[in-house]
């Protein structure tokens, strides 16, 4: 008898020892994907306290939270035929566990070669100004491309963002020539617009001044008192244009009377 106690006692205890080996506690955030004999069980477990009978049963403990992957630094051609270096985060989390298990062997390595490929493909099919300007909308469309090809492995890819473009150092003083004459082309043009709009004015201006010629001296008086006001001994006077344009008629008039043979046949 106190041998078969003695075996009961020991069978006990290492049931309770299987059992208590047996528990598993998954986090929050986590989910226990179980293979019973080798079968995928339709739902993952989690989260809490589960049971995993070995050896019967495997467990793979996958994370559902966000995860951040950097998509290193990639040569990329664009369409106008100039070579950057281009870099990208992903951010991405698992939305199925099983199929993240069962579908992909790695889904962290695929999803990073995939980001790789891509970020070459798309970038190339745009031009530099493009890819300088528009990153929005190429970072809607890398995320687009990676969410559908990663959905049969149950991830979710959140958000995309292109990190930095590295330009070659000739690139960069070309673009720096490019932007230099912009702006002198943006002047000229302000400065001509300025010139056409003072030349409106102007033409205003004399228009009013043709109606009124009183106008004339008060703008005459008027430019004394700005002169005077710098403390200036010099003073304009003007001479308007038919005074001397008569003076020189009349001048003419004599110097043709003095001609020899001149005068009244």
């Amino acid at each position: 008898m106190p041998d078969l106690t003695s075996f009961s006692t020991i069978v006990v205890v290492i049931v309770i020892l299987y059992l208590m080996s047996s528990i598993k506690i998954l986090r929050e955030y986590e989910r226990g994907v179980i293979f019973r004999l080798g079968r995928l069980l339709p739902q993952p477990k989690g989260p809490g306290v589960i049971l995993v009978f070995a050896p019967i049963d495997r467990i793979v403990r996958v994370s559902l939270r966000i995860d951040t992957l950097e998509v290193p630094a990639q040569d990329v051609v664009t369409r106008d035929n100039v070579t950057v270096k281009v870099n990208a985060v992903i951010y991405f989390r698992v939305i199925e566990p099983r199929l993240a298990v069962v579908e992909v062997t790695n889904f962290l390595y695929a999803t990073s070669q995939l980001a790789q490929t891509t970020l070459r493909s798309v970038l190339g099919e745009v031009d530099l100004d493009t890819l300088l300007s528009q990153r929005e909308k190429l970072n809607i469309r890398l995320q687009s491309i990676l969410d559908q090809h990663t959905a049969p492995w149950g991830v979710k890819v959140t958000m995309v963002e292109v990190k930095q473009v590295d330009l070659a150092e000739s690139m960069i003083r070309v673009i720096a020539r490019q932007a230099e004459a912009e702006r002198e082309r943006r002047a000229k043009i302000i400065h001509a617009e300025g010139e056409y709009t003072a030349a409106e004015k102007l033409a205003m201006a004399a228009h009013v001044i043709q109606q009124e010629p009183a106008a004339i001296q008060l703008r005459y008086l008027q430019t004394l008192v700005e002169i005077g006001s710098e403390k200036n001994t010099t003073i304009v006077f003007p001479l308007p244009l038919d005074i001397i344009t008569s003076l020189g008629h009349a001048l003419d008039r004599m110097g043709r009377g003095g001609e020899p043979g001149a005068g009244t046949p």
